[in-house]
């Protein structure tokens, strides 16, 4: 990978990033496969691919169990975006000045999610959709976060503005927009995953409204781009330029056609 002539290394929280792209994505692929073999059989409901398939089931709901269980601890591996809320992150800069993205903002994309996941929610409850579809939508989401940090996030972009995930008001998230849907699904294993997404989210903002000064690029030197550890910001520079290369050819042939 390269920019402007040199070439850049991926580091170690952006090649796991890539990892778990690749992981959830294979994963959604496999869910969508068994679901459609199931529906073609004539299966009314997700617990006979789960008593069919236990292990494969029992598998993924471990490893986001995990995945979520190491996000209320330090972690080198992971994103300064949902690091920057413990004390060993905080780095003063001096600065008194607080400055964190417009809560109105932070407001709206919550209640766009809510909305949107409250459609399918009452397909669901009307019986047009079935516990497949809302399981197969958290595996399709899973997917969606990761192509957000390392490629294009709507919320960064359209609402929040925020320069870059190291400093998004609304990193962690993450597992509970992802499981949003799960809220609809009364299984055991559903709900625990449910459970735990919604504490780091309630984690997440008693310790914003308790230490925002973690939580601002001004008051701590953690965010600024130099204590970056997963530099993905250059490759969503690379795809805003091939998106802009795309866009200046398709208005050439356009003109041309003309």
């Amino acid at each position: 990978m390269a920019q402007n002539g040199k070439k850049i290394k991926l580091t170690v929280v952006s090649t796991y990033h890539y990892f778990r792209l690749v992981a959830r994505s294979v994963t959604f692929l496999i869910l969508l496969t068994y679901y459609v073999i199931y529906r073609v059989q004539g299966g009314r409901d997700i617990e006979e691919i789960a008593e069919s398939h236990p292990m494969m089931l029992a598998f993924i709901w471990a490893v986001f169990l995990v995945e979520m269980f190491l996000r209320f601890f330090p972690s080198r591996f992971e994103s300064p975006g949902c690091q920057k809320q413990f004390a060993k992150n905080y780095i003063k800069t001096g600065r008194t000045d607080i400055v964190i993205q417009d809560n109105n903002a932070v407001m709206l994309a919550a209640l766009i999610w809510i909305a949107f996941n409250g459609l399918f929610g009452a397909l669901h409850m009307k019986g047009i959709l079935d516990d497949g579809i809302m399981i197969l939508l958290c595996s399709f989401y899973s997917v969606c976060d990761m192509i957000c940090i390392l490629f294009f996030c709507p919320f960064q972009s359209w609402l929040l503005k925020n320069k870059c995930c190291c400093t998004c008001r609304i990193y962690n998230w993450d597992y509970a927009m992802m499981f949003t849907p799960l809220f609809f699904v009364q299984k055991p294993y559903t709900l625990s995953l449910l459970v735990i997404s919604m504490a780091l989210l309630a984690r997440w903002e008693i310790t914003f409204f308790k230490h925002p000064e973690r939580f601002s690029e001004t008051t701590n030197g953690y965010l600024h781009c130099q204590n970056c550890t997963e530099k993905l910001c250059t490759h969503k520079k690379q795809l805003k330029s091939l998106w802009k290369k795309i866009a200046e050819y398709t208005q050439e042939r356009i003109r041309r056609l003309k």
